[in-house]
């Protein structure tokens, strides 16, 4: 009998150190998330979108108004310019796809792994059964 409440304190002990990994696990894919797309991301974000339309605004209004560059060359700027923030939001978002999958193929590698440990788990009941 205390072979039995042995080996349950060894797996109790072992899921306690599994939970503590995953605890850390978890704290770690916030911090990460946060830095990939949080409130820190999100003011960056926010100042370079400011900055682009405040360019954009000048130009169009100096252009309109005192006619300081030549015809159209402040439109080709502002073109210019979205065209570099479109190509900007494409990048970002490319790197938040690639962090996405892989979050994803890391939730399936642990899925599958569970699993394994599950069916594991499930033919040594069978065998105890049949004893």
């Amino acid at each position: 009998m205390s072979l039995d409440h042995d080996q349950w304190e060894k797996s109790k002990v072992q899921l306690e150190a599994e939970i503590a990994e995953f605890e850390k696990e978890k704290e770690e894919i916030k911090a990460l998330i946060g830095s990939i797309g949080g409130k820190k991301y999100s003011k960056r974000d926010n100042v370079i979108n400011f900055v682009f339309l405040a360019i954009i605004v000048t130009l169009f209004t100096l252009e309109i108004t005192t006619h300081w560059l030549p015809e159209f060359i402040s439109l080709e700027i502002s073109v210019l310019l979205v065209s570099i923030k479109i190509v900007w939001m494409i990048h970002s978002q490319h790197k938040y796809n690639h962090f996405i999958f892989w979050i994803l193929n890391t939730i399936e590698f642990r899925v599958n792994d569970a699993n394994k440990r599950i069916q594991k788990i499930e033919r040594m009941m069978h065998e105890v059964k049949r004893q």
